[in-house]
């Protein structure tokens, strides 16, 4: 349905559905958990800045479309401490309704709830893309020969099937990619069918760099997807499992940029997600909700990091008033979140230049100044 539309349309129309979605169920995560601790919810926004529409509801909450839709925020009844906001402003906080007079375990349930929604999002939505469409599953099968590579010089064409590795049976192509990256250089046993006929043999596996480890090469691309439809309950379990493989693989690839194991160059901030938005929107609505569970599952990790200003930090200062039976000093924690601000300031700035340099724009104003033909 977005074929039509211009790129620069489609790009933001999409990138405003997916933000809006994974705002919105962020905030309304915060906003339940709240409501369960009977904490008055003064405003729930979606956007920022002038409000294009709003209302009260019966519990007093008013709710906003705000005009710029690059986040959100619930603002709690009674979220300042007392000692931080004047006699006027204490005089009209509802006794037992406010937020920084509940249990520290109450105040971190609220907090942890919205990326927790996050992470029930994405469990939904590919739970439902499995129930409805089937789970996708890539056949091991060859989509593409890359000229003057291992499998090139083995024979293989494309519609080859991969049978075995080494003996090791292959049932997806992620098993063929597993099995072929885990053997730079070596020689492997191949067992393929081909013509209708199955053959094993010899294949010496190319290699390349990827992050500074040499990882092994066959040369070849998957293009066959067969989906495998699932009863209501194992598609439940599929979309748990699909969310828990995504959230270990994200949490692998952090610690390895962390470690200096990998590159940081598929970090990618708002530019990227717009431009992947776009792109995915011209592929049909089950990959647009694809998606977003995954941008789902990464937007709740990123909350959880232990930065003062994100979920993360807020959890780290509960789980210190826990252990010293007070909150921390009041400086101590306007110096974490002046510390997180600038950190999630620099991430930003350098996500956005990965942005940009992945777009192409530094070679675009190059080639306009006239620095490179």
């Amino acid at each position: 349905m977005f074929h039509a539309i211009p790129d620069l349309i489609r790009t933001l129309v999409s990138f405003g559905i997916v933000l809006g979605v994974l705002v919105s169920f962020h905030e309304f995560g915060h906003y339940l958990a709240a409501r369960l601790c009977r904490v008055h919810v003064e405003v729930f926004s979606i956007g920022f800045g002038q409000a294009l529409a709003s209302w009260d509801d019966r519990q007093g909450t008013r709710w906003k479309l705000a005009w710029l839709p690059l986040g959100g925020y619930v603002k709690l009844h009674g979220q300042e401490r007392p000692e931080d906001v004047s006699d006027a402003v204490r005089a009209s906080w509802i006794p037992g309704r406010t937020f920084h007079e509940k249990s520290v375990a109450q105040r971190a349930a609220v907090v942890v709830a919205g990326p927790v929604a996050n992470f029930v999002l994405a469990m939904v939505l590919f739970s439902g893309l499995f129930a409805v469409l089937g789970k996708p599953v890539m056949l091991p099968v060859v989509g593409a020969v890359l000229h003057d590579s291992a499998a090139d010089h083995a024979g293989l064409v494309v519609g080859d099937r991969i049978v075995s590795i080494d003996g090791e049976p292959v049932h997806d192509f992620e098993d063929v990619q597993r099995m072929v990256s885990d053997r730079p250089n070596a020689t492997i046993q191949l067992t393929y069918e081909q013509a209708g006929a199955t053959r094993t043999i010899p294949v010496q596996i190319g290699q390349h760099e990827s992050d500074g480890r040499k990882v092994g090469l066959l040369g070849i691309g998957g293009g066959k997807v067969e989906y495998h439809h699932l009863s209501p309950p194992a598609a439940l379990w599929g979309g748990v499992t699909q969310t828990w493989d995504i959230t270990s693989q994200t949490i692998v690839g952090v610690a390895q940029m962390i470690s200096g194991e990998r590159g940081t160059g598929d970090l990618g901030g708002p530019l990227r997600i717009a431009q992947l938005s776009g792109q995915v929107a011209q592929l049909g609505l089950a990959s647009m909700i694809s998606f977003i569970a995954i941008v789902s599952v990464n937007l709740g990790l990123i909350n959880l990091f232990p930065i003062p200003v994100l979920d993360g930090g807020h959890l780290l200062f509960y789980l210190a008033e826990a252990l010293r039976g007070r909150p921390l000093p009041a400086r101590a924690q306007e110096y974490g979140f002046r510390a997180g601000i600038a950190l999630l300031a620099g991430l930003f700035v350098f996500a956005t230049w990965n942005d940009l340099s992945q777009l192409g724009a530094f070679h675009w104003v190059a080639k306009v100044a006239g620095l490179i033909g």
